[in-house]
């Protein structure tokens, strides 16, 4: 894998970083603005609008300028919104710096999955993405708990000024390692938007919504799922949260390793296991051991998926990708807000904390039938254009068969 790839992994990194550790200095936060953790927690649903925002609009903006020059200049508005919120005198103003963060995400994701994919081989490239992807499956493992130690040691804004500095790192590392490639030979808006005409494109994007949000449905309500149910105190919730992201880091691995090979029956794979995991997640939630192995197994069989959906976007939206692959980012985050929601509506009817995982199963389950039902319009495009080849083909030949038995006439 080309060293460039590196570069991308660590801008990657801090995006991953930045985005979740917020969720364990919320206590911090709150009180130093003097809000309460409801409001404090605009600071997530700010940053995830910001993401399904930010993602067409930067894509839109960059059209006209190579990709390189675009990444450097996303890194840069994730720096600057990073140094915002951690110098941020007012809690409104904080929001403002997540919300520049945000603008960066998607597009830095989307820009960044195609160079990733331009750089290697063609029967490379999901490996490619998830190399990418590594940094923001690390960043769970190694960045968020880290982040969220110093922020409770030393102070948030310590956290958010450390990220910042992730940011300059690694804009200094696209500039040095990421070659200059040609901007696309007609990249303008319309091309980019001619992809969206596509139903495999938005079938994609169907299945990155609702197989990524099965997972967000459970993991939204891990913390007090796994204190009132599993018995766990409030300590081990970090722990876990290091497991979920473990098991990103295996299931990104398995994706890029099989996509390129064999990507639909891999999609078949991970999104059904991760249904049966989930709805298995409502018994398994009792028990410790057993709850904190079905953590692992969500996160693998998650972040398994993300691989092949992005090269699934890619292959589909042709010599148009840059925009679908960045929409795709934003489908992630819009999978996220609306099981989170839609878990928090189980729980606020009574259905107690292991409800989530009934809805997030469904989702899965749903995604799993959109990819069926992709493949399935995907055969049977060849064979409708083989029967109209064919029957082209019949009157041609009636014609040459007439022509040949009045040869006067084919002279005439």
């Amino acid at each position: 894998m080309p060293l460039a790839l590196l570069a991308l992994a660590i801008g990657a990194f801090g995006i991953g970083t930045t985005e979740f550790v917020v969720m364990g200095l919320l206590p911090e936060i709150a009180g130093d603005y003097g809000v309460s953790i409801p409001t404090a927690g605009l600071l997530v649903t700010g940053y995830a609008i910001g993401v399904v925002v930010g993602a067409p609009l930067m894509t839109v903006l960059g059209t006209r300028i190579s990709r390189k020059t675009m990444l450097m200049l996303l890194m840069g508005l994730f720096t600057a919104g990073n140094l915002v919120s951690a110098l941020a005198p007012s809690f409104g103003v904080m929001l403002a710096g997540r919300i520049v963060a945000s603008l960066a995400h998607g597009a830095f994701f989307g820009i960044g999955s195609v160079v990733a994919a331009e750089l290697v081989a063609p029967d490379r490239k999901a490996g490619a993405i998830a190399t990418m992807f590594t940094g923001l499956t690390v960043a769970n493992i190694v960045g968020v708990p880290l982040g969220t130690y110093i922020g409770q040691a030393v102070g948030w804004r310590t956290t958010f000024v450390a990220v910042a500095a992730l940011g300059v790192v690694g804009l200094l590392g696209i500039a040095r390692l990421v070659p200059a490639l040609p901007r696309a030979e007609g990249a303008r808006l319309r091309g980019e938007l001619t992809a969206f005409r596509n139903p495999q494109v938005l079938l994609a994007m169907a299945m990155t919504v609702l197989g990524f949000g099965g997972v967000f449905a459970a993991i939204t309500y891990i913390a007090p799922m796994m204190t009132n149910v599993a018995g766990y105190s409030d300590g081990a919730v970090t722990w876990l949260l290091v497991l979920f992201g473990v098991g990103m880091f295996l299931g990104n691995l398995l994706g890029g390793r099989f996509a390129d090979r064999r990507l639909m029956p891999l999609l078949y794979t991970t999104l059904g296991g991760l249904a049966v995991v989930l709805a298995v997640f409502t018994l398994t939630a009792h028990d410790k051991v057993l709850a904190a192995l079905t953590i692992l197994l969500v996160g693998a069989l998650g972040f398994a998926t993300v691989p092949p959906l992005q090269k699934r976007v890619l292959d589909q939206a042709h010599g148009a990708p840059t925009l679908a692959s960045a929409v795709n980012i934003g489908a992630f985050n819009l999978g996220n807000a609306l099981a989170a929601w839609l878990g928090g509506t189980v729980i606020s009817a009574g259905l107690g904390y292991t409800a989530p995982n009934w809805v997030g199963a469904a989702l899965a389950a749903a995604a799993l039938a959109l990819a069926l039902w992709s493949a399935a319009l995907e055969r049977r495009a060849p064979a409708a254009v083989t029967a109209a080849a064919g029957s082209t083909t019949a009157p041609a030949a009636a014609g040459a068969s007439a022509a040949g038995s009045a040869p006067g006439l084919a002279h005439r």
